[in-house]
């Protein structure tokens, strides 16, 4: 019988470390071959966008996809896992907090494997409502952060923000890039980052722009990062404008942009020094929504959570 968890039963069952733990599992599965994703797909609707996304985890036991519609008054959101080995629904779960988990786990995953050794200090450019989660997760994922550098145009919206995150308010985007991690999530169509604001050494995390007309990093970015990876070179390949837009014009080549996968799970090396600049582009992929969808699946049966349908 199918379990329905609600909003309120995933913010009951999920921590941002639960969430960093299950989405770097997610990334060793990957590596291991245990996983498949399927890319975003999104379709028209009126004035809104209509968008799926699937993956297969036979290392979690679970496969399922994310649905939602977007539109600019906001958005809906729900995960369905499937048992992978016969035919049964095992859980429908509304999914807007475990998306933001999700998504800000991947960077905290990021930040604990290619940040330099120590890094102290956290930049966060844009204050939307993924952006708690990001420093929330980031913070569970490296201890070591101890100052947070927050930046958006909007002065009520960042000092908001700031008293919720324990943040300080910058006065520029270069304020907050010049930071030891630099997460970008914004919904800019134009950069919001330079390279020439970074420190050497900073890990950049750019989690906002997921469409091939937008963008959050200009190309000094790439041209100074002596790494990059991807959560799925596929995604990137369809939605990345912080990527596609470089390699159209020959400041980058696909085949130097790895896989976060390959060095969560020792197959790559990441960082070479910790004066290297180094980049990760997140997208997000349904693979952490059924990741981390199973992780809320476990703790609510654990813990009576959730209404059987």
């Amino acid at each position: 019988m199918p379990l329905y968890l609600t909003e309120t039963d995933v913010a009951s069952l999920l921590t941002p470390a639960d969430a960093v733990a299950a989405i770097d599992d997610c990334f060793r599965r990957i590596a291991a071959g245990e996983v498949e994703n399927a890319p975003r797909r999104r379709l028209r609707l009126d004035g809104g966008a209509l968008a799926d996304m699937a993956a297969s985890d036979l290392g979690a036991g679970l496969a399922g996809g994310k649905l939602y519609s977007a539109f600019a008054e906001g958005a809906a959101f729900v995960v369905c896992l499937f048992d992978v080995s016969r035919p049964v629904l095992e859980a429908v779960i509304e999914a807007d907090l475990l998306g933001r988990l999700r998504t800000g786990a991947a960077s905290g995953v990021a930040a604990r494997h290619l940040a330099k050794a120590n890094a102290r200090t956290l930049g966060v450019i844009g204050c939307g409502y993924q952006a708690e989660t990001q420093v929330a997760c980031v913070r569970a994922a490296v201890p070591s952060i101890e100052r947070v550098v927050a930046y958006c145009r909007t002065p009520e919206r960042l000092s908001t923000f700031c008293e919720r995150v324990d943040a300080e308010p910058a006065e520029s985007h270069r304020d907050a890039a010049t930071q030891d991690v630099v997460v970008t999530i914004t919904s800019s169509k134009d950069p919001v980052l330079r390279g020439e604001w970074l420190q050497p050494g900073s890990l950049v995390v750019a989690a906002g722009a997921n469409q091939p007309s937008r963008r959050e990093l200009d190309n000094v970015v790439l041209e100074r990062a002596a790494f990059i990876c991807c959560d799925s070179l596929e995604q990137a390949r369809l939605e990345s404008g912080d990527l596609i837009e470089p390699v159209g014009s020959g400041i980058l080549d696909w085949l130097e942009v790895h896989e976060l996968h390959e060095v969560v799970a020792g197959q790559v090396q990441g960082r070479q020094s910790d004066s290297d600049v180094v980049v990760f582009k997140s997208n997000g992929i349904a693979a952490w929504d059924v990741a981390l969808g199973a992780e809320a699946l476990r703790l609510a049966r654990e813990r009576g959570v959730g209404l059987a349908l």
